[in-house]
């Protein structure tokens, strides 16, 4: 089994900017693809990014591109999301997804517990 841990949520004007972190533990040798989804309320939950362990290959949903951006020290088995130029509409609670090696975090096999980020206009 894998945990994921989120935190760096919190509350933002629009415009400024936030860092979530994740940190993986268990069983992390059999994680490649790490992600980020979020679920405002009301809303479906939508992959918002995702990043490979192997090749740093980085993915992002056309509403945040230009504006987050992911990372991942693999040394700390943790993947990072800077957020920046926050807007309301990127209110919602943000989780932390893992695939195991050879899947696609799209479909993930291990979600966070999630952390909620609000924008305030």
């Amino acid at each position: 089994q894998v945990q994921l841990v989120e935190s760096g949520g919190g509350l933002v004007q629009a415009g400024g900017s936030l860092r979530l972190s994740c940190a993986a533990s268990g069983r992390t040798f059999n994680i490649d693809q790490m992600g980020w989804f979020r679920q405002a309320p009301g809303a479906e939950r939508e992959f918002v990014a995702a990043i490979s362990g192997s090749s740093g290959h980085t993915y992002y949903a056309d509403s945040v591109k230009g504006r987050f951006t992911s990372s991942r020290d693999n040394a700390k088995n943790t993947v990072y999301l800077q957020m920046n130029s926050l807007k309301p509409e990127d209110t919602a609670v943000y989780y932390c997804a893992a695939a195991i090696s050879g899947r696609t975090v799209v479909r993930p096999d291990y979600w966070g517990q999630g952390t909620q980020v609000t924008v305030s206009s």
